[in-house]
């Protein structure tokens, strides 16, 4: 499911001027960074009005997560049908481990935009890729841990993958990935450890 949702079928017309002004958003952001992308410079840099880019993706939240669909759903496909461990074919806990390093680095891969995107507190959890991850996160501590409140752990292990809060602990706290890495290893064989006993 895309990062912002399913929109409604476009005109060819509006499919060409999307896709031109996710191609100029892109290309600010290469160029200059997520903080370039701003309704105007898009509108610039792809020679159309404000008005048009605001037609599209009503506001730059809605334009940065339009650039991060298609990375969105490629990261989706490889942990629902992709080859294991981070897709179907070994135990859930084996799924868990690999989820959480694959999601750190795609988070890291795309990190600019995804800060950038961040959505408002009353949105972040609506958000569908969120809650695709989360019924992902949720099915496999459900089929891990069979006890547990899989609804709530889910947003719980989710909540320490954070890339707002990744972003801080690489950052501001001086942590390298592979500690935050090791960090969710330890994390689960905490967790599957104390439900195994």
């Amino acid at each position: 499911m895309p990062w912002a949702g399913a929109e409604t079928p476009l005109r060819a017309d509006a499919v060409r001027n999307r896709a031109r002004l996710l191609e100029a958003a892109a290309q600010l952001a290469t160029e200059h960074g997520a903080a370039a992308i701003t309704m105007e410079s898009v509108a610039a840099a792809a020679g159309v009005g404000k008005g048009t880019v605001s037609r599209r993706f009503g506001d730059r939240n809605g334009l940065l997560q339009a650039l991060l669909d298609h990375a969105e759903q490629q990261f989706q496909e490889a942990f629902i049908s992709g080859p294991p461990p981070l897709g179907p074919g070994v135990e859930a806990g084996a799924r868990l481990r690999a989820f959480g390093l694959a999601l750190l680095r795609h988070e890291q891969a795309h990190h600019d935009i995804y800060l950038a995107a961040e959505p408002s507190p009353g949105r972040r959890f609506t958000v569908p890729a969120r809650q695709v991850r989360h019924t992902h996160v949720a099915a496999l501590v459900r089929a891990a841990l069979p006890d547990a409140d899989a609804n709530l752990l889910a947003h719980t292990l989710l909540s320490s993958l954070d890339v707002v809060l990744v972003d801080h602990l690489v950052r501001r706290n001086g942590m390298s990935l592979p500690r935050v890495e090791a960090g969710w290893h330890d994390l689960l064989d905490r967790l599957l450890v104390v439900e195994r006993t």
